[in-house]
């Protein structure tokens, strides 16, 4: 038996360091939290400095038993974690459950899992640091008692099944703002006006921009027809049209000269952008790929822990991905330079350190990188899947883009004047990249859905004092657009930008409150607030408004910075919000405010009493205001709409495989599935695919992939918890099983890309 037992808490993390080891080390994973608050109660003893009494979570009693044999037959523990609050906490729960001393057990610690760094840490062990442990304890015990003493409040208040959180809620209700800020909003009716001019062979626009040298905004028809006007003998030549937005646009197919009045050259720099911390990764790989934020952190922890079976290597491929630092080591550096001196020559070169503005980030981590450079993403080709292979291609290419010298871009502009009026400035803009630097490896992407600009490309070189003729000028109305509604990723930076919770939380924050049906996804990416989502906003806002204010998270966060730091102890943090803020916040809610009733503007059928909306596990309903005396029910008009359209293509279609009875669609507890006809005496259940699934099966159906061609057995899409896979039709029973290959997922992200972009133009 190994002499040394080390836990990790992951089994692939687990395999992949053990190789790393010497004999006498055996690596085994705790399987993430072996010991929480249990469910179902609150247990924390408020009254005696908030105690709270954790139990072995019943899904690790088994790893619980093994671990605790394995520790007795060791002659020494090592809790090897990730580094942050939370992996701190599981070190100590791992601790007090096999009966070891934190104070004495060696703790080791790594930001990327190569052979050098898990040995130094094994070289270098510390303890377990009591002050993170606290400071999670102070996070787990305070989100439990908004969660255990606010929700229940909601069940009474407005419906069964709700949930408040500390952060969740507050998450919710940026969406709720965004949407009512997009109904509230007026749209600002503007106008334009391009003149095609024509130098040589070159043509390119110039817009209208300032008169008597003061910028002049043109806010209706009559403000442009006053400007064409002075260039026109007659505005009869003013041709109208309507615009694919159903704008009006005018245009006059006449010859105007206009001369150049002033010209301006001038060079820019720009620097490159810092190395991934975990939220710009999640938001460039939401802008790039379209990876929600879960999707990005589960691929991520994938090359973290990643084991290459090719040939035999155990290492990382990135160092670990919950940071919020920008810091690279001397290594990275070092690696970044020789690869930027090889393929493209010292004059693109630059050394650079990034230090994050926000006070919160710990900056002895390290941003996200490749854990070795050298390893190029083309090298890992073929060996990836195909989302892992383009995350690792992003953090790379962004990692070694932030030690190139700056790119340096000439923008010209030309000021023209009408020759009938000089006082008018016309204005055209140009760029011409004169050294490419980082820019010829990566260009950052952005959240702005309105950037409207039309700068041209290069400029013919004209002097000043040259006349230029103008055939054609075209003038369009411009509204004003709404806001757009918060993606994954523009939601990510709002948290981040308001300080609500670390970034390393935003994945669990989001699917939470799209899990909880707070939230629901449309057009595939943005974020729309249900409708219980403005009732359970507006009621907390109410009743709990300052635990709903923003500054009140950014708050909390930095108590439990000053706990980590020795400077604040969580009991008295805990007892300041609880008798502070959140026990009268409770009794005012509780006796106050009225049950939440929303009418639905209609008479009951049956009894004549008022309709009103109620909910059930299975969503939204209409019911009558007289229940108990009267039991009449109905759905909502906007459920009935959809369901209509789910029994339309399924329904009277023969059930799959010779199942007796035709399909039908039948509402579940959480939502539709397909039956059959003869349900329940026939047990078949079938799913209701979205969009994305209809779309891989016809890519391999077309493809012929769906019969594996050794064998001839039928192959289905499974579902694992890393993603889909093609198997047997009976798999696990018959053995068969592959990947879906990389062209498929290519075809599929070009559809899907395809579609977005479409309803982005529609939406436009």
């Amino acid at each position: 038996m190994a002499k040394n037992l080390v836990i990790v808490e992951s089994p692939a993390k687990g395999k992949t360091i053990e190789k790393f080891l010497w004999p006498d080390f055996k690596v085994v994973a705790s399987m993430w939290h072996i010991r929480d608050l249990p469910v179902k109660s609150l247990w924390i003893d408020i009254e005696n400095n908030f105690t709270p009494e954790y139990g072995i979570n019943d899904d690790k009693k088994k790893t619980v038993t093994s671990l605790k044999k394995l520790a007795k037959e060791s002659n020494e523990v090592w809790i090897a974690t990730d580094e942050d609050r939370e992996w701190e906490a599981i070190g100590w729960h791992l601790c007090h459950t096999l009966n070891v001393d934190p104070a004495t057990t060696k703790r080791i610690v790594f930001h990327e899992i190569t052979k050098t760094a898990i040995q130094k840490a094994v070289k270098n062990p510390k303890t377990i640091d009591l002050s993170l442990v606290d400071a999670q304890q102070a996070r787990r015990i305070l989100d439990r008692l908004v969660w255990y003493k606010v929700s229940p409040i909601l069940w009474k208040k407005i419906r069964k099944w709700l949930s408040a959180w500390r952060v969740q809620s507050v998450a919710v209700k940026l969406i709720v703002e965004k949407e009512r800020e997009i109904k509230n909003f007026k749209p600002e009716e503007s106008w334009k006006i391009f003149v095609e001019l024509s130098y040589g062979t070159s043509k390119f626009k110039a817009e209208f921009h300032k008169l008597g040298g003061k910028v002049k905004k043109l806010k209706s028809r009559a403000d442009v027809e006053k400007i064409l006007a002075t260039l026109y003998d007659t505005l009869d030549l003013i041709k109208e049209s309507k615009t694919k937005k159903d704008t009006i646009a005018l245009q006059v197919d006449s010859p105007v000269e206009f001369t150049l009045v002033d010209s301006v050259k001038k060079d820019s720099k720009r620097k490159p952008w810092a190395p991934f911390t975990t939220s710009t990764l999640q938001q460039e790989a939401a802008r790039k790929f379209g990876f929600g934020v879960k999707q990005t952190m589960m691929v991520a922890q994938r090359l973290y822990e990643w084991v290459d079976l090719w040939n035999g290597e155990r290492t990382g491929l990135i160092t670990y991905m919950r940071t919020d630092s920008v810091n690279l080591s001397d290594q990275a550096k070092n690696q970044a330079k020789d690869m930027i001196l090889w393929d493209y020559g010292k004059d693109y070169h630059q050394l650079r350190s990034f230090k994050t503005k926000s006070s919160w980030a710990q900056e002895a981590h390290e941003a996200i990188r490749p854990s070795d450079l050298t390893r190029k993403p083309e090298s890992l080709a073929g060996v990836l899947e195909p989302q892992q292979l383009k995350l690792y291609t992003l953090i790379w290419k962004r990692t070694v883009a932030s030690q190139m010298a700056d790119a340096v871009v000439e923008v010209t502009t030309f000021q023209f004047s009408p020759t009938k009026a000089l006082n008018q400035q016309w204005q055209t803009k140009g760029e011409v990249i004169k050294f490419d630097g980082f820019m010829k490896l990566y260009i950052e992407w952005t959240d702005d859905e309105n950037d409207d600009s039309d700068d041209s490309g290069v400029l013919p070189a004209i002097e000043i004092g040259e006349l230029l003729e103008a055939k054609h000028i075209e003038s369009n109305q411009v509204f004003s657009r709404p806001p757009a509604r918060y993606t994954e990723a523009s939601l990510v930076k709002k948290l981040e930008w308001e300080w609500i919770w670390r970034p390393s939380t935003y994945a669990p924050t989001i699917s939470t409150i799209i899990d909880r049906w707070y939230v629901e996804k449309i057009d595939k990416k943005y974020l729309w607030p249900t409708e219980i989502a403005f009732t359970v906003t507006d009621f907390l806002q109410k009743y709990f408004s300052e635990m709903m204010e923003y500054k009140f998270t950014k708050d909390v966060e930095e108590d439990f910075d000053k706990i980590a730091e020795w400077n604040l102890t969580y009991t008295s943090m805990l007892d300041e919000f609880w008798n502070g803020t959140l026990k009268k916040d409770l009794l005012n809610a509780d006796e106050n405010s009225e049950k939440v009733i929303e009418k639905v503007g209609k008479k009951c059928p049956k009894c004549s009493e008022e309709l009103i909306y109620r909910f059930s596990k299975a969503g939204k309903f209409i019911g009558c205001s007289g229940y108990p005396e009267c039991d009449y029910i109905d759905q909502p008009e906007e459920e009935k709409n959809a369901l209509d359209a789910i029994k339309a293509k399924y329904e009277w279609k023969p059930c799959p495989d010779g199942i007796e009875g035709t399909i039908v669609v039948k509402t579940g507890r959480y939502w539709p599935f397909l039956a059959s006809s003869e349900y329940p005496n026939v047990k078949w259940i079938g799913k209701i695919k979205d969009d994305k699934e209809e779309k891989l099966e016809a890519i391999l159906e077309k493809k012929w992939l769906l019969v594996d061609e050794e064998t001839g057995e039928e192959m289905v899409v499974k579902n694992s918890r890393r993603w889909p896979f093609l198997a047997a039709k009976n798999y696990p029973a018959v053995k068969i099983a592959k990947n879906i290959p990389k062209d498929v997922w290519e075809e599929l992200n070009a559809q899907m890309a395809e579609e977005n972009k479409d309803d982005e133009e529609s939406e436009k």
